[in-house]
């Protein structure tokens, strides 16, 4: 392990225990401030386990930091969840992207404004890692444009340590946005409702939509409510249909009509057909936007419209065949096809002679518990739901069922306080 590592970087990288088994991924690292001006002392990284469980891991457990990832000594790992002391800091949440300013090195001058990259920490010969150095982004002209980034000692910074209420997000969007978007939603969890609120606001309309869909409700409302009512409609248009609808479905129908009307209509209209279903129905709970493809179409076209990046592997699972228009509600449905068997038949065969049209379709009132029973019946995972003429108006899918089966929290929840492993 190298005598200097940079703490920002190790954001986002996997813990393996001494056998190779991955236990984990880094979210931060603990900084404890210590007494005079001794520079602070890095205690322990917190890594995030099963069930979004972030836990602290000391730093004498760490046998290996690298770009690669952090491997860990053997032992009694805590799962207790980590809660910050009062004379600690999180170098992610509370010290990236703080204003500071910097010392000249050869002491004459004035300071520079900057901002801060990273945190760099050195091992010294009691064996504690020391923050040493702080990577910064010099800020220039009356209008604070951003500079070069340069390092500078501890000792030459000031403004690290103490309260502050001139942290930006721009380094830490960097950080974010190499995540996935639910890897994206921990982080905004864990940070305090301020700054989660002003990153969250920060992101691109398209990464913000994938970053609610992944989070609890009351957080998805409590980002939606503080962004302006343009911007909160722009959103919304680009979040899937029925995660639209569960987000409106939070808010006074005073807040859903405004919003409603903000959005394009061909954006709003499938989300006011959704809200108007009654909840814990099929009709409440589908995607309104399944693969849908009429009867004439072809197996190459059929595979290249389920290879699309931004369908999830439920709803590419299966092509549901019905005949034009092919928007819900569509013509008469016909049946539907599993990719396997996409897979399986010449490009050039036509979908109409391969559907199968032995499953009963879902009507919009029936219930979740006959849906979950149906699907578990015949091991599927996306069933189609037609109307009272037969037209497809939308398919539910094992994601749909499970988010609405599960308790409304359960994106919060912990595992008991007291679980240890040992590695």
């Amino acid at each position: 392990m190298g005598t200097r590592v940079y703490l920002a970087r190790l954001a986002g990288l996997p813990v393996f225990d001494p056998n190779g088994d991955r236990v984990g991924r880094v979210r931060d690292a603990v900084v404890r401030l210590r007494t005079t001006n001794r520079p602070p002392q890095v205690v322990g990284l917190v890594a995030e386990m099963a069930l979004r469980r972030r836990i602290f891991l000391p730093i004498g457990r760490v046998t290996s930091m690298d770009a690669e990832a952090v491997v860990l000594a053997s032992g009694v790992l805590n799962l207790r969840r980590f809660e910050k002391r009062p004379n600690e800091l999180l170098v992610v949440e509370d010290l990236l992207d703080r204003r500071v300013t910097v010392r000249p090195e050869s002491g004459d001058g004035p300071d520079t404004p900057s901002t801060v990259v990273d945190i760099g920490m050195d091992l010294n010969r009691n064996n504690e890692w020391l923050v040493t150095r702080v990577a910064v982004r010099g800020l220039t002209g009356r209008l604070a444009r951003r500079g070069h980034v340069f390092q500078a000692d501890y000792e030459r910074v000031r403004g690290l340590i103490g309260p502050t209420d001139t942290q930006g997000t721009s380094n830490l969007l960097a950080l974010l946005e190499q995540m996935k978007p639910a890897d994206m939603a921990n982080a905004l969890q864990d940070l305090p409702d301020a700054r989660r609120n002003e990153v969250a606001a920060a992101l691109s309309d398209r990464t913000l939509a994938d970053v609610l869909e992944e989070l609890p409700e009351h957080d998805q409302v409590e980002i939606l409510v503080r962004l302006d009512r343009e911007r909160a409609a722009d959103v919304l248009e680009r979040m899937d249909p029925d995660d639209a609808a569960d987000l409106l479905g939070e808010l006074p129908k005073a807040e859903q009509s405004v919003l409603l009307d903000l959005m394009e209509p061909d954006e709003a209209d499938p989300v006011r057909q959704l809200l108007e279903y009654r909840p814990g129905t099929a009709g409440s709970v589908m995607t309104s936007e399944p693969v849908i493809m009429t009867p004439d179409s072809t197996v190459a076209e059929a595979l290249a419209r389920i290879r699309e990046p931004e369908l999830s592997p439920v709803v590419a699972a299966q092509v549901f065949v019905a005949r034009a228009p092919s928007a819900t509600p569509t013509g008469k449905y016909l049946g539907m096809v599993h990719f396997q068997r996409l897979l399986r038949e010449p490009p050039a065969s036509i979908l109409g002679g391969l559907v199968d049209s032995d499953l009963e379709p879902l009507r919009p009132e029936t219930s979740l518990a006959e849906i979950t029973k149906r699907m578990a019946t015949y091991d599927l995972v996306a069933m189609p739901v037609v109307d009272s003429t037969r037209r497809l108006v939308g398919a539910v899918t094992v994601d749909d069922v499970l988010d609405h089966s599960l308790p409304r929290d359960w994106r919060d929840r912990d595992l008991t306080e007291n679980d240890e492993v040992v590695l």
